[in-house]
């Protein structure tokens, strides 16, 4: 599935399968449980090969159910397993409960207490598997409420990456993570993952969660698995729960036969001043890799040698003022524009309002958010919906700082606010799509259709890392706004390209081969 799903959501489903009639609860849990094993042997084929030991964390709820069933499953496959239970075995839920009991025909359970797995991994050294079941997607109160015994978990945890227990299982959600934001709750610590359970490999269910690739989830993961429980596609979403939100996709990047270079737009990108060109020539370089048809730099008089003398399939119009871009866009075929890249905060609050009056597509990056830093209003007035604001998490703070205010503040419960409900709350409030950049990249326009590009698990690219890749970035967006994609896609699709390039290039990727590897993984993708 596309979809990435909140606790809420993924709870509606199942319930929706179990009162048609098609599933029960304890099918759920038997599938899941299931899928964690298949998972666990794919992932380490050796386990499969002979009984080895394994310990179970089961949580209070449901996800502990899950950790019955596993812990069954192992040791009819002949291993030796000892089973821990955060809670009253009593108040577990019904299917929870079952499974408990299915477990006790088999083995003892203990009680999951300040002390109990104090020091286990440097005690057990034989035990080859950790299963963490014991919150999954069901946290909501703070993993610091749980006092001692999350300290122990956090011990126990650590002797995984000390040879102690080399291969720790999280089912659905490493314990602590909110599975709505991926943040770690009641956690107020630069390194959270000093103080928290992480895993070597998370398996969940029927479709990945929010918290899989926002914040830290997708590092507490581990590596990130999904197994299909036999529930139907397309998610029954409640009128009182969020709406869907989607990884980020691509749009049809095919050029149709028999046409001209501007029947694919032409994109305008402006410049900043001697010495400070380089961010707009990487941005105009990224607009005509990704298919525009002309791509014309604006600069100012004073920049026009340097720039003349470092391009080639670009073009060049001197653009010194409001009034000489008034002129410029007097030619009816520029149909987007970029602000922002190496442009000076004084160039870019001067240009931004006639750039923005024009009614064309307008990508606002860097400076031309920064600009506006003591007055974000005066620019929200100026914005119209064929606009994209390209912010990363310093700009966003500028331009937004009561929702970063609350994005930054310390998750004390869950749901906690997520990077989704802030990029979704900035573009409501800008009146146009907005990209909260970073490795959970998130995309929202402001009828809250919502999709998260993630460079985490298969796709990371760490390399993106780089001084002006956010630059080329403005520019794909740019030029597929040329194309005449419509916001919200141009920027997915464009998001998602930035990353398959990083990661068609690989290490040593500077800014520069980003434009220069677009060809490649176009072809690669059978685009013609």
């Amino acid at each position: 599935m596309n979809e990435l799903l909140t606790a809420a959501q993924m709870r509606a489903i199942e319930q929706t399968a179990i009162e048609s009639g098609e599933v029960t609860g304890l099918d759920l849990m038997e599938r899941a449980g299931r899928g964690v094993v298949e998972a666990l042997f794919e992932e380490w084929p050796d386990l499969a090969k002979a009984p080895h030991r394994a310990v179970v964390l089961c949580g209070p709820g449901n996800n502990g159910g899950d950790g019955f069933v596993v812990a069954r499953l192992l040791k009819e496959w002949g291993w030796e397993v000892e089973v821990f239970l955060y809670g009253d075995p009593a108040k577990l839920p019904p299917d929870a409960k079952v499974n408990y009991e299915r477990w006790r025909a088999l083995g003892a359970v203990k009680q999951l207490t300040d002390s109990a797995i104090d020091g286990y991994g440097e005690d057990n050294p034989d035990c080859m598997l950790a299963i963490d079941a014991i919150f999954g997607t069901g946290l909501s109160r703070p993993f610091l409420d749980l006092g001692r015994v999350r300290a122990e978990v956090s011990l126990w945890q650590a002797a995984s990456n000390t040879g102690g227990m080399p291969r720790v299982v999280a089912v659905d959600m490493p314990s602590g993570i909110c599975s709505d934001s991926g943040r770690y709750l009641g956690l107020d610590s630069e390194n959270p993952f000093d103080m928290s359970v992480t895993a070597n490999l998370t398996v969940s269910f029927h479709s990945e969660k929010l918290g899989h690739r926002l914040a830290e989830g997708s590092v507490g993961c581990g590596k990130l698995v999904v197994k299909d429980i036999g529930l139907e596609d397309g998610p029954a979403v409640p009128g009182d729960v969020a709406g869907l939100v989607e990884r980020a996709s691509l749009g049809d990047l095919g050029k149709p036969a028999q046409t001209h270079k501007y029947s694919h737009g032409h994109a305008l990108i402006l410049s900043g001043g001697a010495g400070r060109t380089g961010a707009a020539r990487l941005a105009a370089r990224g607009a005509v890799r990704i298919g525009a048809g002309l791509v014309t730099l604006g600069v100012p008089g004073s920049a026009r040698m340097e720039v003349a003398s470092q391009i080639t399939a670009l073009m060049l119009r001197r653009v010194e003022d409001a009034a000489g871009l008034a002129q410029v866009l007097e030619d009816a075929r520029i149909n987007a524009l970029c602000l922002g890249p190496g442009m000076g905060l004084t160039r870019a609050q001067d240009l931004a309002a006639m750039a923005l009056s024009a009614g064309r597509a307008v990508v606002l990056d860097a400076d031309a958010l920064s600009a506006f830093e003591d007055e974000p209003a005066a620019l929200f007035a100026l914005l119209h919906d064929k606009c994209v604001l390209t912010p990363h998490a310093g700009e966003f703070a500028r331009l937004f700082p009561d929702i970063a205010a609350k994005l930054n503040a310390p998750a004390t419960k869950g749901p906690a606010y997520s990077k989704v409900d802030a990029t979704r709350a900035a573009a409501e409030r800008a009146g146009c799509a907005v990209l909260f950049k970073g490795p959970d990249t998130v995309i929202a326009a402001p009828d809250g259709r919502c999709s998260v590009s993630s460079a985490h698990y298969e796709r990371a690219a760490p390399w993106l890392a780089t001084a002006g890749a956010g630059d080329v970035l403005a520019g794909y967006i740019t030029g597929l706004l040329a194309r005449g994609f419509e916001p919200m896609q141009a920027v997915e699709t464009a998001a998602w390209l930035h990353v398959e390039c990083a990661r068609g290039f690989g290490p040593g990727l500077i800014a520069e081969d980003l434009p220069d590897t677009l060809p490649k993984v176009l072809h690669g993708l059978g685009v013609t």
